[in-house]
């Protein structure tokens, strides 16, 4: 049976663990190619391992801080050199910073918020743009948070990164919509068995959450030719 990203370049940021593992090895399975992209070469290589396990090709593994911001500009370019387009490109990489009132906020916590969920999908836009538009479906999917919304005491440096993306994201998506294939949605994935919802909530049974893995057929969809949606915030909701 053919598999509905067979032949397909799918670039998957914090690869190494939560949303981004299992989406990378779910996209693999799809018949994805994944290009995988996190700090951990170990993890990393986990994820390949995983990858091939479920049928799928071996991964192209990139051991990479997200706020290496010259990487990250030099990485469009590497991707056109090595498979001349991207189909896919989910950019999950991010950073809780310290839930804390907004006027406790430490200057280098509100940079590293800032940085790793907004100026590095920036750039990532940026670079991965040419690459997208030489595909004849090109496909992006950024992570979100109900954070960036409901405006909740102590997590105003979050939501505010995320609220940061969202607006990156949906412009981008309008920029695209007239004149590209490229289609550029949001996904709120809600509370998930990942270790940031454990740094966030440390009292909370993490039985109770459902795991990564049950958010990766959505992100597969999402990220497919065949899906036609643009521009939109769309929610995980458990089945």
């Amino acid at each position: 049976m053919p598999k509905p990203l067979s032949g397909k370049i799918a670039l998957v940021t914090g690869a190494s663990r939560g949303i981004g593992r299992a989406a990378a090895i779910a996209l693999g399975a799809a018949g994805a190619h994944v290009i995988a992209l996190a700090r951990t070469a170990g993890a990393l290589e986990e994820v390949d391992d995983e990858i091939r396990k479920s049928g799928g090709e071996s991964a192209s593994l990139v051991p990479l801080n997200i706020r290496d911001f010259p990487a990250l500009d030099r990485l469009g370019q590497t991707i056109f050199e090595r498979w001349g387009r991207l189909d896919a490109f989910l950019g999950n990489a991010g950073s809780l910073g310290v839930l804390t009132p907004v006027s406790h906020l430490e200057p280098k916590t509100f940079q590293e918020l800032i940085e790793v969920n907004v100026t590095a999908n920036y750039r990532l836009i940026r670079s991965l743009d040419p690459v997208l538009r030489l595909s004849p479906a090109g496909r992006v999917l950024f992570v979100s948070s109900g954070a960036a919304r409901k405006h909740t005491p102590f997590w105003g440096g979050y939501g505010m990164a995320k609220a940061a993306l969202e607006s990156l994201a949906l412009t981008y998506a309008a920029e695209c919509a007239a004149t590209t294939n490229i289609k550029v949605n949001l996904l709120n994935p809600g509370a998930m068995r990942t270790a940031m919802r454990a740094k966030a909530m440390p009292g909370e049974d993490p039985d109770t959450l459902p795991p990564p893995e049950a958010v990766a057929p959505l992100i597969v969809e999402l990220l497919s030719p065949s899906n036609e949606k643009n521009g939109e915030l769309i929610s995980f909701r458990v089945k």
